[in-house]
């Protein structure tokens, strides 16, 4: 028997085909696999290395029906097939190779590829099986039937699996979307729960910072309360020495009163005895003069002429000094004008002030004390004064400790005051409205303030007295010096402008009107409504018509106009029916192209009923927050006036 060894000329799988044949294949499943993979071969789009002309055909039916029944059995090399063919012609075969049965293939046909090949490997014909007989075929039979079926069992087995795993799969991809969405729904609750708790500590820290601001607010006004009774204490002791030093005072006045009457008595007494005195030396020297003429003596007339031309000589010169007095009076008249109340008035305020700058200089020299940050304190509270209730409140009660101040002399920190306060209100952030509340406030608990802001007012604008300086070169010299006279400022050597010299001159007459018309609950307003009044009828009545009045009555007006209408009603519109008639007449008379705005802004206010607008301002804004806590019965009732506003 000779072993072939069958090697093909081709790749050893094709299209996922391996060529090495199952063992103990019967023929008819040989044909079968071989149809399917030239079926495969011919279907693929790869080049086929063999063509079937012909189909596998045998030649008779009794070998086919022995085949069938028998099975044949064919080992291949288990190394992979080489490219080398030129190792057919070897005789000795790798003892891996194992001696096979051969069969007839009488009538096989194959492809005109397959002899291509090598032509000379089928010239002989092989026997690749012997027969065999009955039994070992029907044995061949029974274990490829096995075989088969063993095969299917492991096929259901394997198809089960299949389906048992996908079903596994399926669960657990449901148990994994069912985790995924259960630790979603996790994730959503854990984030809602976190939102809630942050929410929680917020309001819990929002209630602590409450309960500690309210704490603080608490404890300020203990603090605040405790600093009020202490100033009022220090108030009730600075009225008590007031009211001692005031007693003493008057005493000490009605006994330089008593004195002096004792005085012009005595002088009286004296006039009078050496009027006495004169008389009768005149009378005997009357009669000496008469005994002489009588007797005829010529010596004595020149002694009697002498002394009628001296007592002429003195009677002329007491003429001429009277005419003197009058004149000076006169071109003193023609120069100020303004109502002898308001002068009266201005002479009292200046002297005050006078008299407490001289006192303020005796102190600072005797004490060898810097009062300077004392100074600087209040004219910071008044820069920072404000349209509010709460900061003027605020700024007011702070001045107030200031004044009560034991470490600083009153007379010094009311003389600062007003200074600041009139020079502050040419600031362009000034708060007019506001300042008058702190100025009512200050002066309701320290009323010699007032005097003094007045003359302060009267020093820096003598508009708000009301009075006017005409030009004289004879008094003044030149209009330099009068320029100084009535309030314009040297810088550097120059006289100011006269459009800034307005600008101030508004500034204080706006501050000073929303003075005298500001009205608190429960406090008096020294220089009120009445003054304001009094203001405007003095100004009607003594001064002229010109670009400064004119000035300052339009500020005037705008600031105040609307309280003076509230208060007194048809008077004031009859002011104002003589402000039409005569002053403004009188403005346009002097053909002046400055005046033209002024006439038309005190026009446009009349004709248009602005003074029963409220101006802006004049109402102060709502308290803040930290003033809106309600203060216990004993505060209200110890500081009612400041509850009140």
């Amino acid at each position: 028997m000779v072993a072939f060894k069958l090697e093909l000329r081709c790749p050893q799988r094709v299209d996922g085909i391996a060529i090495d044949p199952e063992p103990n294949w019967s023929f008819e499943s040989v044909l079968s696999e071989l149809n399917s993979l030239e079926k495969k071969l011919n279907a693929s789009p790869t080049p086929v290395p063999f063509t079937k002309t012909k189909s596998r055909q045998i030649a008779n039916g009794k070998s086919l029906e022995s085949s069938a029944r028998r099975g044949f059995v064919m080992r291949v090399s288990d190394d992979e097939m080489e490219d080398d063919i030129e190792s057919k012609d070897e005789e000795v075969h790798d003892r891996s190779l194992v001696a096979v049965r051969r069969f007839n293939c009488d009538a096989l046909y194959l492809s005109e590829s397959d002899a291509s090949d090598d032509e000379t490997a089928f010239e002989a014909e092989s026997y690749l099986m012997d027969e065999v007989g009955l039994v070992e075929g029907a044995l061949v039979e029974l274990t490829h039937e096995h075989q088969l079926g063993v095969k299917d069992e492991i096929r259901n087995l394997i198809s089960k699996l299949d389906s048992e795993l996908m079903s596994e799969n399926e669960l657990s991809n449901s148990a994994l979307s069912r985790v995924e969405k259960y630790r979603d729904a996790r994730r959503d609750m854990d984030r809602k729960l976190d939102t809630q708790y942050q929410r929680k500590i917020a309001e819990a820290l929002d209630n602590h910072l409450t309960a500690v601001q309210r704490d603080h607010e608490l404890k300020s006004q203990i603090e605040e309360r405790k600093i009020r009774s202490d100033a009022a204490y220090e108030e009730a002791k600075r009225k008590e020495r007031a009211l001692v030093e005031e007693k003493l005072r008057q005493e000490k006045a009605k006994a330089e009163a008593e004195a002096k009457l004792r005085a012009e008595e005595a002088k009286r007494a004296a006039l009078e005895a050496e009027q006495k005195a004169s008389k009768e030396a005149a009378d005997r020297e009357a009669a000496e003069v008469s005994k002489r003429i009588s007797a005829g003596a010529s010596k004595d007339e020149a002694p009697a002429r002498q002394m009628v031309g001296s007592s002429g000589t003195s009677n002329a010169q007491s003429k001429e000094s009277g005419a003197d007095g009058i004149k000076k009076s006169q071109s003193a008249v023609s120069i100020i004008r303004a109502a002898e109340s308001a002068l009266n008035l201005e002479q009292i305020r200046s002297q005050k002030l006078k008299e407490c700058d001289e006192k303020n200089q005796s102190l600072t020299l005797s004490t060898n004390k810097d009062f300077s940050s004392h100074e600087r304190h209040i004219s910071r509270l008044i820069r920072q004064i404000r349209g509010t209730k709460d900061n003027v409140r605020t700024k007011a009660s702070e001045l107030i400790k200031i004044f009560n101040n034991p470490l600083c002399p009153q007379s010094i920190s009311i003389a600062a005051f007003a200074k600041k306060v009139v020079s502050h209100c040419e600031s362009p952030d000034n708060a007019a409205f506001a300042c008058g509340h702190v100025i009512v406030m200050v002066t309701s608990q320290v009323p010699v303030a007032m005097d003094l802001l007045l003359g302060e007012f009267h020093k820096a604008c003598i508009y708000t007295v009301p009075k006017h300086m005409a030009f004289s070169k004879s008094a003044f010299g030149s209009r330099e010096a009068y320029y100084k006279t009535i309030g314009y400022r040297e810088e550097d050597g120059k006289i100011e402008s006269h459009k800034d010299y307005l600008r101030r001159l508004e500034s204080y007459m706006r501050l000073y009107a929303a003075l005298v018309q500001t009205e608190i609950p429960g406090l008096q307003n020294a220089h009120g409504l009445k003054e304001g009044w009094a203001w405007l009828a003095r100004f009607l009545n003594a001064l002229p018509a010109n670009t400064y009045t004119a000035t300052a009555l339009n500020a005037f007006l705008q600031m105040a106009g609307y309280a003076l209408y509230r208060k007194f009603k048809s008077q004031f519109g009859k002011m104002l029916n003589i402000i039409t008639d005569n002053f403004l007449n009188a403005l346009r008379a002097r053909e002046d192209q400055e005046l033209k705005p002024v006439i038309a802004e005190i026009q446009c206010y009349i004709e248009d009923r602005k003074f029963l607008e409220e101006p802006e301002g004049r109402t102060l804004q709502a308290a803040l927050l930290s003033s809106t806590m309600v203060p216990d019965a004993n505060y209200q009732e110890s500081y009612t006036r400041y509850n009140h506003y």
